[in-house]
């Protein structure tokens, strides 16, 4: 048999009643009259043809029907209440300023499109980014958000993991024609190399249960990975470069992927914030969200 809206109102009153302790309390919580609610209570009797109430001057107690009747009720008045509690929160859209670093690479390729899609979503959360590849004490400058490919050292941070890229060694054709290409590991020693500041100087290569470290060593260092790319481009050296940055120019024939029969470590990109600041429902709304969109 269906049930009926007016029903469906009527069972919710009724677990008021039952909660509260009387007509009066559950007509305030309600924002209704008493006379109302009383309504309600006698009209599911009336339907039920069964007593849910014993009544006094000063009691209210449950019959047995009514004791059954009321769980039932208030398993539906809890889940009007969360069904409501869900919109409001998809009414009340988060806002508020969000401070974000993250290395200039990564962000032209990764963050802006990924940030321009979480403002679409969240209009009235503010933005303010800041592009660097030097590694900046978030505690000290408030920021509220780092994007880092670095292992956490910092006890006063907290990091949730967002992508893995893979990396591999490239050189310029001029290059390779000027000093020849590598074939090997122990040939990689013999080179020069453009030298990325903010990574390890020790590249670790893997080829079935072998392991190969090799110190890079050259004349050109930077802090910016773009700048790398670019001096490795213009034959200054080999480089160590994430596979999106050098994809393009392998395909254009500006670069030259070497021991491609061998593995390197990548780069894990973690989201690194201070301890508790995930509390912070704008902050987790950001961090859920880029963890979505890279995965």
């Amino acid at each position: 048999m269906d049930i009926s809206f007016e029903q469906l109102k009527s069972m919710v009153v009724f677990s008021q009643v039952v909660k509260q302790g009387s007509f009066t309390a559950a007509a305030k919580q309600l924002g209704l009259t008493r006379a109302v609610v009383s309504y309600h209570v006698k009209k599911l009797e009336q339907h039920f043809s069964i007593k849910l109430l014993n009544r006094s001057t000063r009691t209210l107690s449950l019959t047995e029907a009514g004791e059954s009747f009321y769980e039932n009720c208030l398993t539906i008045a809890e889940q009007a209440h969360n069904a409501q509690q869900k919109m409001d929160n998809f009414k009340h859209v988060p806002e508020g300023l969000l401070k974000i670093t993250c290395p200039i690479n990564v962000g032209m390729a990764f963050m802006i499109p990924a940030l321009n899609e979480f403002r679409a979503l969240y209009p009235k959360i503010e933005l303010d980014i800041e592009f660097t590849d030097d590694v900046v004490n978030i505690l000290q400058q408030g920021i509220d958000l780092a994007i880092r490919g670095a292992p956490l050292y910092d006890s006063g941070l907290q990091a949730s993991h967002l992508m893995s890229l893979p990396t591999g060694i490239f050189a310029s054709p001029d290059y390779l024609n000027k000093f020849g290409t590598p074939t090997t590991p122990t040939d990689l020693q013999q080179h020069k190399w453009v030298i990325y500041k903010p990574a390890s100087r020790l590249l670790e290569l893997n080829k079935g249960q072998r392991s190969f470290s090799i110190k890079m060593e050259g004349l050109m260092a930077t802090n910016n990975a773009a700048s790398r790319t670019a001096f490795v481009e213009g034959g200054h050296g080999l480089g160590r470069i994430p596979y999106y940055d050098a994809q393009p120019k392998v395909r254009s024939g500006k670069l030259v992927q070497l021991l491609t029969n061998y593995t390197l470590i990548n780069i894990e990109v973690f989201a690194v914030f201070p301890s508790g600041a995930a509390k912070s429902k704008k902050l987790r709304l950001l961090i859920d969200f880029l963890k979505a969109k890279f995965a």
